[in-house]
């Protein structure tokens, strides 16, 4: 009888039984002795239901005690039926959910600091590089480089521009904050414009473009699916040598509509393959301006789109993308 509740019901049961039965007393002596004995019986009864829930509840604080001290273990044949088991099984899910949930903000962290790491490192390298020139410049030791040096310098910081404008991006589209449009648009015309910025370089490498692309229209955001091809051209200009072709084609099937990029340049190899959408992976034919982050964006953008991509690609023989938009998402 150590809690407090169960001796007021107990006392008041007490109580309650003997008045009745004093009661009892004035009309028959039996009748007295029979309501003293059903009271405390009821009373008995009572408090050892009243009991048993307690015992059931400290047991439910010992069981949260537990899980709060890292041991996460149910035990299922310890469940029975009742409010209280109920309660218990629901208080698991939620405290596994709450895990779950922790460890995800621990990878997380985790994630973040490589990033941050990452980019560091990506930032790092040209701002070095630069200062090392500007500071031959200020002391005109090399005179006859500094056209030179300060071409290296623009190159540098469009690196550098390119760079944190997708970093952004990237941040923008982690965060959910980046506008998404849900327009019908042509395909054609999202090659096209991802194509532009890009014609000059293919000129100067000699790139053949060979785009035989049929029209389609997909709904979604134009200006985000051109900035994801434009980021797989990116990446097979980088890898095809000058005199090499680019392809651009569509496929249509009664399940998706795609569209196939393809070059012929060095490849991929095949321990590089599964990781090129990673961040900042640089695989073994990755050229040295490289910085790892055009892929993944276009894999991030392509995904916000409902689209897929699947790429193959076989060493010294070129590299094929294919980006398939679903006509209905299930």
């Amino acid at each position: 009888m150590i809690n407090k509740d169960m001796k007021q019901i107990a006392a008041v049961g007490s109580i309650l039984t003997l008045i009745c039965a004093a009661i009892c007393l004035f009309i028959n002596p039996i009748c007295a002795v029979v309501c003293f004995v059903l009271g405390m019986a009821l009373t008995g009864f009572f408090l050892l239901v009243t009991k048993k829930r307690y015992d059931k509840l400290r047991d439910l604080n010992t069981y949260l005690s537990l899980v709060c001290s890292g041991q996460y273990n149910l035990d299922i044949a310890d469940n029975a039926e009742g409010e209280l088991s109920i309660l218990k099984n629901n208080l698991y899910k939620v405290i596994i959910l709450l895990r779950s949930q922790n460890d995800m903000l621990e990878k997380d962290k985790l994630y973040l600091a490589d990033a941050l790491a990452n980019i560091s490192h990506q930032l790092k390298t040209p701002l070095t590089s630069m200062m090392v020139m500007s500071d031959s410049l200020k002391e005109n030791k090399v005179p006859e480089k500094q056209s030179e040096f300060i071409g290296i310098i623009e190159n540098q910081l469009d690196r550098m521009k390119w760079l944190i404008t997708n970093l952004l991006k990237l941040s923008k589209l982690d965060a959910g904050t980046a506008d998404f449009k849900k327009e019908d648009f042509s395909v054609c015309r999202a090659v096209n414009q991802s194509l532009n910025p890009f014609l000059i370089t293919m000129d100067l490498k000699e790139i053949t473009i060979i785009n035989q692309a049929e029209d389609f229209t997909v709904c979604g955001d134009e200006d985000w699916t051109a900035e994801a091809f434009g980021n797989i051209i990116k990446n097979c200009i980088e890898h095809t040598d000058k005199g090499g072709r680019l392809e651009i084609y569509t496929q249509k099937t009664t399940i998706y509509n795609s569209v196939i990029i393809r070059d012929n340049g060095c490849g991929i190899t095949k321990e590089d393959l599964p990781h090129i959408f990673e961040r900042f992976y640089h695989g073994k034919n990755a050229s040295n301006d490289s910085v790892g982050i055009g892929l993944a964006l276009a894999k991030t953008i392509f995904d916000k789109e409902n689209a897929n991509v699947k790429v193959t690609s076989e060493e010294a023989k070129g590299t094929q993308f294919e980006i398939r938009f679903y006509k209905a998402i299930v």
